[in-house]
């Protein structure tokens, strides 16, 4: 598979009519392929919580656009940001096991290719933080 402007167009075109003003593109082999690899198409005004994933590390990579990712202690305070830039410096991170963390759109048709560890499962109670 070959994922090119093409594809990251319609991804993003996906995300501008969805109501979370986000979209994901399954990566995998087939379904019983237990890898969790994506691309996340996000726009300015997408919310995402504060979370983590306990059973697993995240690396997220941006393809496209400018992506803030907030880093959080356990009482919800932000300890940390990183700015990933397709054009910048800073283009990837690799988020521990466990780690509070949310982020930012910071320019229309932004998308990531992320991968993190085993088969997907939602997230549990425990790994969405309630402010």
């Amino acid at each position: 598979m070959v994922i090119d402007k093409t594809l990251l167009d319609e991804l993003s075109a996906k995300a501008k009519e969805s109501p979370r003003l986000r979209m994901n593109y399954d990566l995998r082999n087939s379904a019983e392929d237990n890898s969790q690899r994506m691309l996340n198409a996000l726009e300015m005004g997408t919310i995402m919580p504060i979370h983590r994933h306990l059973a697993s590390t995240e690396t997220v990579v941006v393809l496209r656009g400018k992506i803030c990712w907030h880093f959080y202690d356990d009482a919800g305070n932000e300890t940390e940001h990183v700015v990933l830039d397709a054009d910048g410096d800073v283009r990837a991170l690799n988020v521990e096991k466990g780690r509070w963390h949310s982020l930012e759109c910071m320019t229309p048709d932004s998308v990531l290719l992320e991968a993190k560890d085993g088969a997907y499962a939602p997230l549990t109670e425990d790994e969405i933080m309630e402010l």
